[in-house]
């Protein structure tokens, strides 16, 4: 799913245009007027001057590289329904995309969504672990994909909320294209120790070879050196969110003092008083601005 925002550049071009005709109207007007009699050579000049100008301004916004920013749905969620955020990107001046995470939407199993939240948490390393970690793998193309559809260069933001800001954290680690990062409700511990899931903890499970392989690669927490690039990252937790527990994100955020010594303030966690596992105004207005900052 693309909301693109290529019109606003057609957009510019034609005030570009405009800009042309406000300037030459302009000149004349002045000039013309202080000097009622006709000069051709004085008319060619500012009509010339006036015209370099508007098509160095045009020049400059054409060659501008547009900046695009993924944003990935939670938990069973999928493409689509990250619509309104995409929108509130395109209309910041981003072009917004999201896609499936693996086994979920277009590239689901064909279980519903309660039937995958089960399975899910019955065995929480052995089915979500593949797919943060596929998921964080996809990245790559898309970014791939992105640079050449939109004629544009890296860094890339990169966000989503619960499994969605789980994968962007953890391809952050492995693309250093990934220059920022929003975690809404999210975690850099795919262990998710003290997780609950209606009202009842949530047992360790068993993640077996498969799985075990993209924790050991891919987790964050425990692949810490991927982030020597410095994203810029924010978590933003709910304090009282027992199901993705915001301890995780303080422990990664601890883990990275050394890494991030020279620039701390690239990497926060907000902690919303109050707030379960949940998205609230603030949390997603927050992302936004840390985007537009970085």
């Amino acid at each position: 799913m693309l909301v693109r925002v290529r019109q606003s550049r057609r957009l510019l071009f034609l005030l570009g245009l405009v800009g042309w005709l406000v300037l030459w109207t302009a000149y004349y007007v002045i000039v013309e007027a202080a000097n009622p009699i006709p000069n051709l050579a004085a008319a060619i000049m500012g009509m010339m001057s006036a015209t370099v100008i508007n098509l160095a301004v045009i020049a400059l916004l054409l060659l501008t590289k547009l900046r695009w920013a993924a944003w990935l749905p939670g938990g069973m969620g999928k493409k689509e329904d990250t619509l309104p955020c995409l929108q509130q990107l395109a209309g910041a001046g981003f072009v917004a995309i999201s896609f499936d995470p693996w086994q979920h939407g277009e590239r689901g199993t064909g279980e519903s969504v309660e039937q995958m939240f089960t399975r899910a948490m019955g065995n929480f390393p052995h089915t979500v672990w593949p797919i943060l970690g596929q998921s964080a793998l996809d990245t790559l193309r898309v970014i791939d994909w992105a640079i050449a559809e939109f004629d544009s260069s890296p860094p890339c933001c990169m966000g989503g909320e619960s499994l969605g800001g789980d994968i962007a954290v953890a391809a952050a680690g492995i693309d250093s294209r990934i220059g920022c990062v929003s975690a809404i409700i999210a975690t850099p511990d795919w262990r998710r120790p003290g997780m609950h899931a209606r009202g009842q903890l949530v047992q360790s499970g068993l993640a077996g070879g498969y799985a075990q392989f993209f924790y050991d690669h891919i987790n964050p927490l425990t692949n810490l050196s991927g982030y020597a690039h410095c994203p810029a990252i924010t978590f933003e937790c709910g304090a009282e969110d027992d199901h993705v527990p915001p301890d995780g994100a303080l422990r990664f955020q601890m883990a990275l003092q050394q890494t991030y010594q020279s620039q701390p303030d690239r990497l926060r966690v907000n902690l919303h008083s109050g707030v379960g596992h949940q998205v609230t105004p603030t949390m997603w207005q927050n992302s936004l601005e840390w985007f537009l900052r970085h």
